[in-house]
């Protein structure tokens, strides 16, 4: 075997300090690609391979205009099938237990990962409301709880739990999955590494619109139609999901700080710049146990955050059997006017310590991943929302009598008796809820680093029975890094409640529009509802941002400033990997030039398989004719692997693996496309990646050859007895499905005649005086290739990495220079590489670099 990595040469091993790269504008291999983009759109999985015609040599390029009908027949080995499942890791998720111990372990699980981020909301909301709008009498109370309450009816129960959960993705949830929903059902990905075969995935489609409803068509095409409305919807997801990392930022700090800050009350003579102090040593410790997982931290801390709850609701119960059992008055509506009535702008400002209220509505949403939807429907429903009702009246009947403790109003309404207790839960709540949102965090990177829009990063499972339970170390310290900043230059609670409301409001804005879509596109909703939730949730939104956007320049801005810097990350990795995805599909290698090659492909074939990994969904990448060019040989077979990710949350694995041949079967290529949703595990060893692809490739083999048996029998006996009225040919469907293939000849179309109708007639389809001739040719020919594998197999399998990498033309604007030329190779540089998943010891790889010129 032969190894060459980057800065190694092929030729006798000899090292050298330079990379090996390719400029298609100052290499030879210039002559290899095709300047032309007439097989851009080709699609790959629409072929139909004829290995007995010369002139179709590989099936990316074929182009056949003679009338055609397909005729169903069985189902094709297409794929790893059964031996996949063998691979660790891949259990499917298993929430849905119906057993009731497992329901109440779960139930526990959803308080402890879910509702941290809602449950300590009491701890800061009326503190904020009230210092950005002061008391004036007793009825200012009444109306900023009557506000209180019907926003944690608006949002959370009313447009979350009744809307937006059920907008999930097959189970996932957040900004991301809402996208895929809507990717999954328009082609609007800017990416353009669709092929039909993804559209036949079983959990694929799960609502297309229906062709009766004029108003979901027209919205498709129009979103298929518009590159403006793409480019839109992806900004629109990509500002959502910067205001998601924006809030797993502020989250923690504000949590643990509101927490923290009870020490004044109970020690009076605390400072603030202790209580700043103590946050930071929480949160390191918070960021330290991220690592043990949803499932284990949840199932411990659940109980703290079930005692939490009832803590609230029984300090609730007691203020308002204590002080003023009026406050109930706050659920007429009417008291909200009134306290607009007299506050005016006062009031318009504490609308931005209102919505606090409100925040973890998106981590119930965000983290379905770790749980079903019903879970949290009924954990809200039943427990969380009544308790933070009587949280809130228990707070207003004890402010009523005690308005100068505003300030503090949570702590100071817990009776002296439980302070203590109530401050140790309280702080054990806030570091539960700090995780919600980082969960909720995590989940969504990894949806936007499998759909291309986040660079790859290491994401370890801590579940092996939940696969959705996952932990990002690199994105875990990074958030921990920007939060300490925040705690330590914003140490006032009141600040960053405004920078809070910002990031929540811009993720629930991002929601409602996408929601909206979904409604519109895939549900097919009445459009009277539709057009009353778009209205009520977006206009109550925005009023709300209107109010914490004026007090942006109090120090919230630097959490504006870190959601646009997160932003124009996610954007320069989404456009350089589309420019070089589009690039690398029009540099593809020219069927000709294989044509002209032969099946030596122009060079030394030595033993042994080689599994060329390259991003092209289809055709046949330049990268192959670089190494054909830089390496003294080129194994005998030769597979192209394209790691694949489609906007569906799980790929089954009978449906994972596409294979097909490329060129006649003497050149021994083949192409692997490996599909994954964006939730599937990749933690097979590539030993047991080998051992399937080669078991799977041999299953492929035999069913073609079996199909193309049947398929000559079929036109022998035609032969004989209907004076050649049609031909087949095979077609293997991308879901696994084998098509026979009948082709109208002279007898019925007379002008769809063709040469290679007269080639085929005098090849060895023409059957001789027996029919067993061919069949035993066939079988011979099946065994003769599964021995070539064999043996190739024994020789050895070799990675060969092609490292595609682009740089801007020297003609090129700066600004795009600057992109890709720094920003995006730093990125690509610093990044994950896919192939480290399969844990591929040093001496089995081969790497050559090509750099692209855009």
């Amino acid at each position: 075997m032969f190894h060459v990595e980057e800065g190694s040469s092929a030729d006798g091993g000899s090292e050298m300090d330079d990379e090996i790269t390719g400029d298609d504008s100052t290499t030879s291999l210039s002559r290899w690609v095709k300047n032309d983009y007439d097989d851009f759109d080709d699609e790959y999985d629409d072929e139909v391979y004829d290995e007995h015609q010369h002139a179709e040599m590989d099936s990316d390029d074929e182009d056949d205009n003679v009338e055609q009908r397909l005729i169903r027949t069985s189902p094709a080995v297409d794929s790893f099938d059964v031996d996949a499942l063998e691979i660790p890791g891949t259990q499917k998720n298993e929430i849905e237990d119906s057993s009731i111990g497992r329901k109440l372990i779960l139930a526990l699980q959803t308080l402890g990962v879910v509702f941290g981020d809602i449950g300590t909301s009491p701890l800061y909301t009326f503190s904020v409301m009230f210092n950005r709008s002061p008391i004036n009498d007793k009825e200012d109370i009444i109306g900023a709880l009557s506000l209180v309450i019907y926003t944690l009816i608006l949002f959370p129960l009313v447009k979350y739990v009744h809307f937006v959960l059920w907008a999930n993705d097959d189970g996932e949830g957040g900004t991301f999955a809402l996208y895929s929903l809507i990717c999954r059902n328009a082609n609007v990905s800017l990416i353009p590494n669709q092929l039909p075969s993804d559209a036949r995935i079983s959990g694929f489609g799960l609502k297309v619109p229906s062709p009766e409803l004029e108003r979901s068509l027209k919205i498709k095409e129009k979103l298929e139609g518009s590159m403006i409305l793409k480019k839109l919807l992806l900004v629109l997801v990509l500002a959502g999901t910067a205001m998601v990392l924006a809030d797993s930022v502020v989250t923690p700090a504000m949590s643990v700080m509101s927490a923290v800050r009870g020490l004044k009350i109970g020690v009076g003579a605390i400072e603030q710049d202790q209580v700043v102090m103590i946050s930071v040593s929480f949160l390191v410790i918070l960021f330290s146990v991220q690592k043990y997982g949803a499932s284990k931290l949840g199932l411990t801390l659940g109980p703290a955050l079930l005692i939490w709850f009832f803590s609230l609701a029984g300090i609730g119960i007691y203020n308002l059997v204590k002080y003023d059992s009026s406050v109930f008055r706050a659920f007429n509506p009417a008291y909200i006017y009134f306290f607009f009535k007299r506050n005016s702008v006062n009031a318009w400002y504490a609308l931005g310590g209102c919505v606090l209220c409100a925040t973890g509505s998106e981590a119930m949403f965000a983290d379905l991943s770790f749980f079903s939807v019903h879970s949290v429907q009924l954990t809200f429903t039943l427990l969380v929302l009544p308790c933070l009702l009587l949280g809130y009246l228990g707070q207003a009947a004890y402010l009523s009598e005690n308005i100068s403790h505003a300030g503090d109003a949570f702590f100071a309404s817990v009776p002296s008796f439980l302070f203590w207790p109530v401050f140790l839960i309280s702080n054990i709540a806030a570091l539960i809820a700090s995780r919600s949102m980082t969960t909720a965090t995590f989940t969504c990177i990894k949806q936007s680093i499998a759909l291309g829009c986040f660079p790859r990063l290491k994401i370890i499972h801590t579940s092996k029975k939940f696969i959705g339970q996952i932990y990002i170390p690199v994105l875990n310290w990074f958030l921990l890094v920007v939060c300490l900043i925040v705690v330590c230059s914003i140490s006032n609670i009141f600040m960053i409640g405004n920078a809070y409301g910002i990031a929540e409001l811009g993720i629930m804005m991002t929601t409602t529009i996408l929601v909206t879509l979904i409604m519109l596109l895939i549900w097919q909703t009445n459009i009277i509802v539709v057009s009353l939730f778009a209205i009520v949730s977006l206009g109550v939104e925005l009023v709300f941002f209107s109010s914490v956007i004026s007090s942006v320049a109090d120090g919230s801005w630097i959490i504006l400033v870190f959601a646009t810097i997160m932003f124009f990350i996610m954007f320069v990795w989404n456009y350089g990997s589309k420019l070089k995805y589009e690039t690398e599909v029009q540099k593809k290698l020219p069927m000709d030039l294989l044509r002209e090659l032969g099946s030596n492909l122009g060079t030394i074939r030595a033993p042994g398989i080689g599994l060329l990994y390259n991003e092209l969904a289809k055709g046949v990448p330049a990268i192959f004719g670089h190494f054909l060019t830089t390496l003294p040989a080129i194994h005998s077979m030769v597979i192209f692997v394209c790691i694949k990710y489609v906007p569906v949350p799980s790929v089954p694995q009978t449906e994972r693996f596409l294979f097909r041949r490329v060129c006649p079967r003497s050149y021994h290529l083949f192409r692997c496309v490996a599909r994954y949703g964006y939730k599937d595990v990749r933690k097979e060893s590539h030993q047991a990646f080998e051992q399937i692809l080669i078991e799977s490739l041999e299953k492929f083999i035999r069913k073609e050859a079996q199909e193309r048996s049947l398929e000559s029998d079929g036109d022998h006996n035609n032969t004989d007895s209907e004076d050649d009225t049609t031909l087949s040919r095979v077609l293997i469907a991308p879901n696994g499905s084998v098509y026979s293939l009948g082709l109208p000849l002279l007898a019925e179309h007379e002008t769809d005649k063709r040469p290679w109708e007269k080639r085929r007639a005098s090849t060895d389809f023409v059957a001789g005086p027996s029919n067993e001739t061919p069949a035993l040719d066939a079988e011979q020919s099946l065994e003769k290739e599964l021995s070539f594998i064999h043996k190739a197999k024994e020789s050895g399998v070799v990675y060969l990495l092609g490292h595609g990498d682009i740089r801007a033309t020297k003609d090129s604007w700066f600004l795009k220079k600057l992109v890709i030329n720094y920003m995006y190779a730093f990125l690509r540089k610093n990044c994950r590489r896919g192939i480290t998943n399969l844990s591929v010891p040093h001496s089995h790889l081969m790497q050559v670099g090509m750099t692209y010129m855009v």
